[in-house]
């Protein structure tokens, strides 16, 4: 793994979500927000955004990054799978990724972390990087933390 500059979830990051999150319970704009933090605060990361789970379907939310695919089935690539299996997927490289579906020719590694509500999957949360291995087990810890925050200050 390459020397990424990681960014402390528990001092910085997830007090700043917090603050964002707690006078808001729309879902939509506390993913906008929360994407846009996240884009802004990871390093080596080239988009960060939301899918929402309808029709057995993730469709497309708020996002940071370059334009995305619009509709991925259920079960298919890393963030369908990461939602069918309601387990977080941490991909170090995603060219080895059986069905990956690529939406950024330069993304290289990818984290999904499943938004589950009532034990149904509601969506994801999706951050790529263009950087092989970007992602650490401390990612997960603070993502999957992260997205508990969204789930607990939001209307879904």
């Amino acid at each position: 793994m390459t020397d990424i500059p990681q960014t402390p979830f528990n001092e910085i990051l997830l007090p700043q979500l917090r603050s964002l999150l707690e006078a808001e319970r729309d879902p939509v704009a506390n993913m906008a927000n929360m994407a846009a933090l996240l884009y802004h605060s990871l390093p080596e990361i080239n988009w960060a955004g939301f899918y929402i789970l309808k029709n057995n379907h993730l469709v497309l939310g708020p996002f940071q990054g370059k334009p995305a695919c619009v509709r991925i089935p259920l079960g298919k690539g890393v963030c369908g799978t990461a939602a069918a299996r309601q387990e977080t997927l941490l991909v170090p490289n995603v060219h080895e990724f059986t069905g990956h579906i690529a939406c950024d020719g330069a993304s290289n590694s990818e984290i999904v972390v499943p938004i589950l509500h009532n034990g149904q999957t509601w969506g994801v949360l999706d951050i790529d990087s263009p950087v092989l291995n970007r992602f650490a087990e401390e990612d997960r810890r603070g993502l999957e933390q992260a997205v508990h925050l969204f789930i607990k200050a939001s209307d879904l």
